[in-house]
């Protein structure tokens, strides 16, 4: 047997057998009622120093990689039935149709008013940091340049042809319209014969239970794939990638702490009066998933479970929120990365900003965020537009795509914890969210049982 495959082999059976002893561990803390969010917590950490010794001893992570894999795929099966059911069943529970373009229309306005203030502070953050500093021009050797679809294009992408094709192909936004179709004709058809769809709403009630119980099945491998997910991140990247950038990877996580903290953390204290420290306690599983997914719509299922369990939201305004954020709520993905990166290119190809500049920035980065919903990449498709709008060099994207990815975990917790904020504020305003079960919970698990 040739020499390299056996070494190759050794070296991805020693990194399955650390990950073995890591997960038994994990498993071992899930006997002891170790809480939920803290066996998450242990994962990404455990996950991060493993990590980091493969990286330094080149082991091969295919093994580890697999196990994170199989979690992603597990969560992504969910995705399409789990949207499906959830928007039918919230929308019929709402007869009234005035009522449930009133929640649209804040869910929205709330997605896109906070996707500007992020790329506003995205902005303040790159100009005052300089990320582009003493950088060369020269882009990455892997890069291949995204197309940006026509408009028109994006609209008719988003328009349900076959929905077993949309399905098949994870198009979430065909499957979400074609859904509200279906929803709003039992709402209409209700209205006149209640008998007519009394089997269907039982049957999307039942689905929806059902599905819950599925999520639950799911979500218990979570610590194990977060642990997977992030040991493969971090046995990718090493130092070497990391360094040349790390001035744009501080700009980007600083940016997006201070909106997860300022914007964040204000809305849910100023507007829904809600004690900040607890909300962010009780929605760290979302943030965890969140970070090692690196997918809205694969954060979708716990998100939900945290909404509606820990945040103690109606599973009305949960189920109608949360999908639509999936699909459309890019504060880290369309707010504050298009703002880092057009400072970042300018920097490097030494083009100079003007006030102008930044306030077309922030504008097409709000525009963008409502184009590339259920577009793939919509970081890089953002960004594409927004670097075309004000005339810097699209060959500037090349720069960033080695540790795009480690930028993307932060994108991407930014995303889904804005779902979770909404949600709040939404169910605060119309009077579906129990205030006095939030702040008497101290331990609010999501009775998720050990594995």
């Amino acid at each position: 047997m040739d020499n390299n495959l056996i070494n190759a082999l050794e070296a991805n059976w020693i990194s399955l057998l650390v990950s073995a002893v890591i997960l038994g561990v994990l498993y071992v803390l899930a006997k002891k009622r170790v809480g939920f969010g803290t066996r998450v917590l242990i994962a990404l950490g455990l996950g991060l120093g493993a990590g980091l010794l493969f990286n330094g001893f080149q082991l091969d992570t295919e093994g580890v990689s697999t196990i994170g894999k199989i979690y992603v795929n597990f969560i992504r099966m969910l995705v399409i039935p789990l949207v499906f059911v959830l928007v039918i069943n919230s929308i019929i529970s709402i007869t009234n149709l005035s009522y449930l373009r009133k929640l649209s229309v804040k869910t929205i306005g709330w997605f896109l008013g906070t996707t500007g203030i992020a790329a506003v502070i995205g902005l303040i953050v790159a100009v005052s940091m300089n990320p582009g500093a003493g950088l060369d021009a020269a882009p990455s050797s892997d890069f291949v340049a995204r197309e940006v679809p026509s408009f028109f294009q994006v609209i008719l992408d988003q328009v349900p042809s076959n929905l077993f094709n949309d399905a098949a192909e994870g198009r979430v936004v065909p499957v979400l319209i074609f859904a509200l179709f279906i929803a709003v004709a039992i709402v209409k058809v209700g209205a006149k014969k209640q008998e007519a769809v009394q089997p269907v709403k039982a049957f999307v009630s039942s689905a929806t239970e059902i599905m819950h119980q599925v999520v639950k099945f799911v979500l218990r491998f979570t610590p194990y794939g977060v642990y997977a997910l992030i040991a493969v991140m971090a046995a990718k990247y090493g130092w070497e990638t990391l360094e040349p950038l790390a001035m744009l990877i501080l700009v980007s996580y600083v940016a997006l702490a201070l909106h997860f903290v300022l914007v964040f953390g204000g809305l849910v204290s100023f507007v829904a009066k809600v004690n900040p420290i607890k909300f962010f306690r009780k929605a760290y599983p979302t943030v965890a998933v969140a970070f090692t997914t690196r997918s809205s719509f694969a954060t979708l299922p716990i998100n939900l479970e945290v909404i509606t369990k820990r945040l103690r939201v109606s599973p009305k305004i949960a189920s109608f929120v949360a999908p639509l954020g999936a699909s459309m709520n890019f504060n880290g993905c369309g707010g504050v990365w298009p703002a880092v990166v057009s400072v970042f290119v300018a920097e490097v190809f030494g083009i100079s900003l003007s006030f102008t500049d930044y306030i077309l920035i922030v504008l097409v980065s709000v525009i963008s965020s409502i184009g590339v919903a259920g577009v793939p990449g919509p970081a890089s498709i953002s960004t594409t537009v927004v670097l075309t709008a004000i005339g810097l060099p699209l060959e500037g994207i090349a720069l960033v795509v080695a540790v795009e990815a480690i930028i993307d975990m932060g994108r991407t917790a930014v995303n889904a914890t804005g779902t979770t904020v909404t949600a709040l504020l939404v169910a605060d305003s119309e009077g579906e969210f129990d205030r006095e079960s939030f702040n008497r919970d101290e331990e609010d698990e999501l009775e998720l049982n050990p594995v």
